[in-house]
């Protein structure tokens, strides 16, 4: 019972999630480093994550039932019912909000609801409809940064957009992979994802190959800003390349075996860039 309590709130997903968030705290502190409102964020990030990942179980659970790669969630086989997963899923998203307005400020706490409401409300029914749901979906996709620079600063700026859109530009070629491997999947649950109903795939090869081009192009922005220096930029454009590489040896095979290689670029991608921000930071050398 405890293993599918746990199932509910997508750790592996979570813990992307908060690498995210600590990212943004990162950059958004102005003094020392204050662990325990770093705590405090992490956890409350954590708790809205996990109750929004428990909430979409819930909410999808029929169609998680059609789908292979889901079917054997807690709630799409059975093994837990739909009320007390309900349940849960409001308990911890409300002791996230919480967590955040009285151990960081107002400001993390409304972000994190917004990024829970945004995800529930606008982007999850729109999967049943239309393509553009994964667009929608990428904003509050994109929300953890903003969240934990809020919770270190208060405030938002412009170094904190810049961070939201590297992970908004990101998270394209790596959701238009997993929906082109899983593609059959998507259309039995009648999940409306590009490689669904882009049945050449040609659409689908030109989304991945303009989101990762662009995002190259802002990954390169934080020398300019002075978040990082000169190494951080060497890395951006090679961890950029190959990311577009691996889109455009996708594009050319138009097999499934290149968009794993998609799929691979992106998460290895994501860790090594924030490494590099980070390490290469004036910051973190204080």
């Amino acid at each position: 019972m405890l293993r599918d309590y746990i199932a509910l709130t997508k750790p592996r997903i979570t813990w992307l999630i908060l690498m995210s968030t600590a990212v943004g705290y990162f950059f958004g502190r102005q003094d020392e480093f204050a662990w325990l409102i770093f705590f405090h964020t992490l956890l409350g990030t954590g708790l809205i994550a996990s109750g929004t990942a428990a909430l979409n179980q819930w909410y999808e659970r029929e169609a998680d039932a059609r789908m292979q790669r889901t079917c054997r969630r807690p709630l799409a086989c059975g093994r837990m019912q739909p009320l007390p997963a309900l349940i849960f899923a409001i308990a911890l998203s409300i002791l996230g909000f919480l967590e955040l307005w009285l151990g960081a400020n107002l400001l993390a706490a409304v972000l994190g609801a917004l990024t829970l409401l945004a995800y529930l409300f606008l982007y999850t029914p729109l999967k049943q409809k239309s393509w553009h749901s994964t667009t929608l979906g990428a904003l509050p996709g994109a929300m953890p940064p903003m969240i934990g620079f809020a919770a270190a600063r208060g405030a938002v700026t412009l170094d904190a957009w810049i961070l939201f859109a590297i992970l908004f530009l990101w998270q394209f070629p790596h959701f238009y992979a997993i929906a082109w491997l899983y593609r059959e999947d998507y259309a039995r649950a009648g999940i409306k994802m590009l490689p669904v109903i882009d049945r050449d795939l040609r659409r689908t090869v030109r989304q991945i190959l303009y989101s990762a081009a662009a995002l190259l192009g802002v990954s390169l922005l934080p020398t300019f800003t002075g978040m990082a220096g000169l190494i951080y930029l060497c890395a951006a454009l090679l961890l950029g390349g190959y990311y577009l590489y691996a889109g455009i040896h996708a594009a050319r095979a138009m097999t499934p075996r290149y968009a794993r290689g998609v799929l691979v670029a992106s998460v290895t991608y994501l860790p090594l860039l924030y490494g590099f921000l980070i390490g290469d930071s004036a910051r973190f050398w204080r």
